[in-house]
């Protein structure tokens, strides 16, 4: 077997993940893992996971701090008691949206209360004033709206939040844990017009990678978590360096840290050159 690693960039999020591939692929730039499970319920939990990651890095890599999320309710003369309901009214609520905005990017879902076990929807789109959306759904009420957040801290595995900046992944997985098998179909509803992350061909590694020893990271990114799954991957998950996260690098490294240093300096780099774009 022969260790590998693969590069995805979302937005402002770049994972690197390193698995285990045969020795026989002779190409093994477009290669993919092989797992083996030991029951259907791994296999099924394996590619949720997947699914899951998938979806997070497509709002990741559509969506900025223009987007709109918001969640959508029935009122009682409209209220729906079947997902088959549920996936109709999602898909006319789409339709109209598009009629009147057909350059929106958007993502619905649907689920279920915990409570009320009332049927409602969540939405991420940009393009859309907020207004417009409250029009045009006209089955029930505009239950809460917001933009997307600059600033989204996550746990630092040290008993600390770091700032991950323009990183929607907490919101992609709440939204894609709506799902349930009862629901059938697709996990999502989403426009066409959105882009597919940018990944880079397999590259073999001679290293050997632990959770204690990650890869080199990409200039302009800071690591903010790696974890070993169950299945023998390594994932490495690095964000755009933010002014926000360069102080908790600072408090954690000091100020006199060559990697600090070398930080500070891509960032100072980066943003002038925002600065002088016209």
């Amino acid at each position: 077997m022969r260790r590998v690693k693969k590069r995805i960039y979302s937005g402002v999020v770049c994972e690197q993940i390193v698995y285990s591939v045969s020795d026989r692929i002779k190409n093994i730039g477009k290669s993919s893992p092989r797992v083996r499970f030991k029951t259907e319920e791994e296999r099924a939990a394996h590619r949720r996971g997947i699914a899951r990651r998938r979806f997070a890095r497509l709002l990741n890599e559509n969506f900025t701090t223009n987007g709109i999320y918001s969640t959508l309710t029935f009122n009682r003369e409209n209220e729906i008691h079947s997902n088959e309901e549920a996936k109709w009214v999602r898909k006319c609520f789409y339709r109209r949206l598009k009629y009147f905005y057909p350059d929106a990017k958007i993502v619905i879902v649907y689920g279920r209360g915990k409570n009320t076990h009332r049927f409602h929807l969540h939405m991420v789109s940009e393009g859309i004033p907020a207004e417009d959306i409250k029009r045009i759904w006209f089955y029930g009420k505009l239950e809460e709206w917001s933009y997307l957040r600059e600033h989204n801290f996550y746990d630092d595995g040290k008993g600390g939040k770091i700032d991950h900046g323009k990183d929607f992944t907490a919101l992609a997985y709440y939204l894609f844990d709506h799902y349930t098998p009862e629901q059938g179909g697709h996990y999502y509803m989403s426009s066409r017009n959105l882009k597919m992350p940018d990944s880079e061909d397999v590259t073999e590694v001679k290293q050997n990678y632990t959770e204690d020893k990650p890869p080199k990271r990409p200039k302009g990114y800071i690591l903010v978590s790696k974890k070993r799954t169950e299945f023998g991957f390594l994932h490495y998950k690095y964000v755009r360096i933010t002014k926000e996260n360069l102080y908790y690098q600072m408090k954690q490294l000091g100020d006199k840290h060559p990697e600090y240093i070398k930080m500070k300096k891509e960032f100072e780099q980066e943003t002038a050159k925002h600065h002088n774009s016209p």
